[in-house]
């Protein structure tokens, strides 16, 4: 019975697919407070919605939620956010309470491409710049 019921789930797959509303990455924050402002204010990010549990900052059209409860332990997350310039962007990360971890270094002749950052909350994050 049970390979039954997963062949006819495969079936359905191959003739319908899901519907995704929305992709939103969510990360932990032990103070949502700061962590939601961290977000609006560095990236330019819009509250979507905002309480204690799980909260929500639009981002270059992507969404990232924030779930409260974190225990502020670094931790990696593989968010990029692409920049024009990672060594000024790498700046306002510090000026807004988050830390470098790795500084951006030119490569090959070009401006730096990569910062490596943490958040507020212990969030490890990358800042990129489009290569020529």
């Amino acid at each position: 019975m049970r390979g039954a019921a997963l062949r006819s789930a495969s079936d359905l797959c191959h003739t319908r697919r899901m519907n995704v509303e929305r992709l939103k990455y969510v990360i932990w924050a032990a103070d949502m407070q700061r962590a939601v402002d961290f977000y609006a204010k560095v990236f330019g990010g819009t509250v979507l919605k905002r309480n204690e549990i799980i909260s929500e900052v639009g981002i270059a059209g992507g969404v990232i939620g924030i779930h409260g409860g974190g225990e502020g332990k670094r931790t990696w997350t593989g968010m990029s956010f692409q920049v024009r310039d990672v060594v000024a962007g790498a700046a306002e990360i510090v000026a807004a309470g988050g830390v470098l971890v790795r500084e951006p270094q030119p490569e090959d002749g070009e401006a730096p491409h990569l910062a490596m950052c943490v958040d507020t909350e212990g969030n490890e994050i990358m800042l990129t710049r489009k290569r020529s």
